[in-house]
């Protein structure tokens, strides 16, 4: 399986030059032929944009989804998007994982909000985080602040993800997220974690950049810096890792009824 993990300048842009550049973005992924390529939260309409969130949010059947469907046909790879999401009224933190084919391979509701901004501006989902293929192996889909909950990767991992997509929105003084946290979940859950952040500035926020891929031995395989980069990694079989280096700890957890 090969990721292609986006860390784009935080736009400003509105909706419509977005999707035109999710679509150049992917046509240029494309020379690497990833399997899947990899978006940040909110990507649509713009993570720290409160306004836009109400007034732009779509239904899953919207003109959003429908595009970003036709260029995961048109350049025949995966693509897993942060956007707002209306449901009935309810605005929803919400990522999509689209197959190559134009079909929907997961859809979910950020459960964890974090900040005032997003409990201002959504409602926490229900449901919790799906497991779904891309190439043969199985993923996971967290949205930013809940790959820092250890339960939610190891849920994920006890029902059998071995990779875990997280778009992200992490501004300046979070880095401890990739530094320690993603690390560490990825070791812990003997787990592949690709983690797709901003970088820049957007509406008065800083972020971090630093998306990275962390392989089950808890060591990047890729990290970006603080500019817009593409990262292009080709996840290994878990199976070239020497047994030292990973960890045992879903299996040694005791729980209460033990």
């Amino acid at each position: 399986m090969k990721l292609a993990i986006i860390q784009p300048d935080s736009s400003q842009d509105v909706s419509e030059e977005i999707i035109v550049s999710i679509d150049a973005l992917v046509s240029g992924a494309k020379r690497h032929r990833p399997d899947v390529v990899v978006f940040p939260e909110l990507f649509l309409p713009g993570y720290n944009f409160p306004d836009r969130h109400n007034n732009d949010a779509q239904t899953q059947s919207g003109s959003w989804m429908n595009r970003i469907a036709g260029i995961a046909r048109e350049y025949t790879c995966a693509i897993v998007l942060g956007w707002a999401e209306n449901q009935d009224g309810t605005i929803y933190n919400a990522a999509t994982a689209v197959s190559a084919k134009g079909d929907i391979l997961a859809h979910y509701r950020k459960r964890q909000l974090f900040g005032e901004m997003e409990h201002e501006s959504f409602t926490p989902g229900r449901s919790l985080p799906p497991t779904f293929e891309i190439a043969g192996r199985k993923c996971g889909l967290l949205i930013c602040y809940e790959i820092e909950f250890p339960e939610y990767a190891r849920d994920l991992a006890q029902r059998g993800a071995e990779v875990v997509i997280v778009p992200t929105a992490n501004p300046v003084g979070y880095e401890h997220v990739q530094d320690i946290l993603v690390p560490a979940r990825a070791h812990e859950n003997r787990q592949f974690v690709a983690y797709a952040n901003y970088c820049g500035t957007q509406n008065g926020l800083e972020f971090s950049g630093a998306s990275l891929v962390v392989g089950p031995d808890g060591k990047a395989l890729s990290r970006a810096g603080q500019i817009p980069t593409e990262l292009y990694v080709q996840l290994p079989e878990l199976a070239t890792y020497p047994a030292s280096a990973l960890s045992t700890q879903l299996e040694d957890l005791r729980t209460r009824e033990d």
